[in-house]
């Protein structure tokens, strides 16, 4: 069995938070080595964003920021004081990867490309001389009564002063996320809260949304139901997919609904005009019919449902031809359409599963963590980061700011440890 030479930091995972340890390690001048088990580097943030890469959330105050952390908030300030959104955007903008900010403070390269940020990462290992073996799987992390010895892979043996582990959850298993991490450190002793898929679209039951799969509605509001009761009400963008509903709107609100469905059965019913009140909606169809008054439904229904639901939705009214002519649709008729378009019945069976989560939680519980260096607390060289640590983050680029945040504080710490 070979053993390779000491390094002075072993990184396991080559990842957004992985890549930025490397980076910010070797600027200090250390031997960097970064384990990697797919073919190449960054395979999860290539697909970010859809392929744009939601690189962080432009928020100016650090406060409101870290509230979208919940329970973490009181444990990241120190690692938001070290590396936060105006570093990101320092970082990458002074290597030629301009930024902009788009809706609800949303953070992309002005390419809208998630290969330009894997580059700027993988340009700047490369200026640290960081050494990188990518198709290799660690099998094994080896550790005396509070330090980390060596990491086998394979039949090699790896050994560093100082370990970053850096590994991912369990969404987008597909990228090479499958958990290894969380293993490894529940094998070492550390507690590890059980993964579930938190930013993640809903499956529904209903026909008709399938039928509506890639139509987008950028402005509506859902309420979830439980024992007739109004539980959660959001207003936002939705998706409907061939499966169910997504989109910003829905995954931010997964966990919620999954915590309802815990409990029983969950409904829920979408409004296309939350700003619209019944008796105004019923105005406004009304000037509709008396400017067309002897076309047929079918052919006006598009200007009164939200674009390309028409000829879905015309099909959900209940005891109406869609062939009528519309100066013969009574007041009665009139509001069907009216309830119908105010509350768009779902029945939400699941929340889908890793493979198309945005985030999963799970993880060490940050009390196990030294947060001012990600440093574990029962292991004197070990660093933890990115999704291997338990915090709920909505979308809308928290999650990588996370990841670019604890990379690079494991980075300086693990570098001078």
């Amino acid at each position: 069995m070979a053993t390779k030479k000491t390094y002075d930091v072993l990184i396991v995972g080559g990842g957004a938070s992985g890549m930025m340890a490397a980076a910010v390690a070797s600027s200090l001048g250390k031997q960097v080595l970064v384990l990697e088990k797919n073919t190449r580097l960054g395979e999860k943030l290539r697909i970010s964003g859809g392929g744009r890469c939601n690189i962080t959330n432009n928020e100016s105050d650090v406060r409101a920021l870290l509230a979208h952390y919940g329970d973490a908030e009181q444990f990241l300030y120190s690692a938001f004081a070290q590396f936060g959104v105006a570093d990101t955007f320092a970082y990458f903008e002074s290597r030629n990867l301009p930024l902009v900010t788009e809706a609800r403070k949303r953070a992309f390269p002005a390419s809208h490309k998630a290969a330009d940020v894997v580059r700027v990462l993988i340009d700047a290992m490369k200026a640290g001389k960081v050494t990188v073996r990518t198709g290799t799987t660690v099998t094994r992390i080896n550790r005396d009564e509070n330090r980390i010895t060596a990491v086998r892979a394979g039949k090699e043996v790896y050994t560093a002063r100082s370990y970053i582990l850096a590994t991912g959850g369990v969404s987008h298993p597909e990228t090479g996320s499958t958990g290894d991490g969380f293993s490894w450190l529940a094998s070492l002793g550390h507690t590890v809260a059980p993964p579930t898929p938190t930013i993640v679209p809903l499956a529904v039951a209903e026909e008709w949304v399938h039928a509506l799969s890639g139509v987008s509605l950028s402005f509506m509001k859902i309420s979830f139901f439980q024992g007739g009761k109004k539980k959660i009400m959001k207003t936002g963008k939705l998706l409907f997919t061939h499966f169910g509903i997504s989109g910003p709107l829905i995954l931010n609100t997964a966990k919620d609904v999954a915590d309802l469905l815990q409990a029983g059965e969950v409904t829920a019913t979408v409004d296309c005009f939350p700003d619209t009140d019944e008796g105004a909606l019923a105005t406004k169809i009304l000037h509709v019919f008396d400017a067309n008054k002897n076309k047929m439904l079918k052919n006006v229904f598009d200007e009164i449902a939200p674009r390309g639901t028409a000829k879905v939705l015309i099909t959900m009214i209940p005891d109406i031809d869609p062939l009528k002519n519309v100066h013969s649709i009574t007041k009665e008729e009139r509001m069907r359409i009216v309830r119908l378009l105010k509350a768009l019945p779902l029945t939400v069976v699941g929340l889908m599963g890793y493979d198309r989560a945005v985030v999963a939680d799970g993880g060490i519980p940050l009390s196990e963590m030294d947060t001012k260096t990600m440093r574990s607390k029962k292991f004197s060289n070990l660093f933890i980061t990115g999704d291997l640590l338990h915090i709920n983050r909505p979308s809308g680029g928290y999650s990588l700011q996370l990841c670019w945040t604890t990379g690079y504080v494991a980075g300086v710490h693990a570098g001078v440890h």
